[in-house]
């Protein structure tokens, strides 16, 4: 690796000698790092990235080296409907209590799902009952946020130029049919054919499946 080489894209004459170290560090390792990081800044807002970095301070591997006081009150302060201003004042000296409480105890815990499970199992949740509201919601977030990036996908779908009239009412059924089509799939048609007879009086009765597909043999 310490051995000369000629940097590419220049004349042998004018080119620069360096080590083939430097150049796969430098011209290669070290640019790709910096795609990725264009890459991940494109993709996550600055307001986004600061959320997923006070939501790493829970993280309780290597016994919470992470874990950082002054990050997590912030992330309370961005979801004041959670947390007040009383809670954030308490949540202070929970925060200060649990990592004493629990650094010790739970040290083998590698991810967050588990460091909850054990905080029930243990009945900590009850004891720092702010601090295992701060946990849920960085278990929460991701989902929510994935769930909401797919509702936007799938609302270009449903909602075309042909039902720019579509309601409010009508539109959300219909997301929610299209983002959860895996259940839907496994209801019968006869199932909701006898549903949406049953949802008012009509004038007649609608036929079974059945009914429908042997007549449609015969003919």
């Amino acid at each position: 690796m310490e051995e000369n080489m000629r940097t590419r894209g220049r004349s042998r004459r004018n080119g620069q000698m360096i080590t083939n170290f430097h150049h796969y560090r430098v011209e290669i390792f070290c640019q790709v790092l910096d795609m990725i990081v264009q890459e991940m800044s494109n993709r996550f807002s600055e307001s986004s990235t600061e959320v997923l970095t006070c939501i790493a301070c829970l993280d309780p591997k290597n016994s919470f080296s992470q874990f950082d006081i002054g990050k997590l009150l912030h992330l309370a302060e961005l979801y004041p409907e959670d947390f007040s201003l009383t809670d954030r004042a308490i949540l202070e000296n929970q925060l200060e209590t649990y990592i004493q409480n629990v650094r010790g105890e739970f040290s083998m815990i590698e991810d967050l799902g588990s460091l909850a499970k054990k905080m029930v199992e243990t009945g900590k949740n009850t004891i720092f009952p702010l601090v295992y509201r701060l946990i849920e919601l960085a278990l929460v977030l991701p989902v929510a946020t994935t769930s909401i990036e797919r509702v936007f996908s799938a609302m270009k779908i449903i909602k075309t130029d042909l039902r720019n009239r579509m309601g409010d009412e009508w539109m959300n059924d219909s997301l929610v049919v299209y983002i959860e089509k895996d259940i839907f799939a496994t209801i019968e048609n006869e199932q909701i054919l006898q549903h949406f007879q049953q949802m008012s009086t009509r004038r007649i009765q609608l036929p079974s499946l059945v009914c429908m597909s042997r007549s449609d043999a015969g003919g």
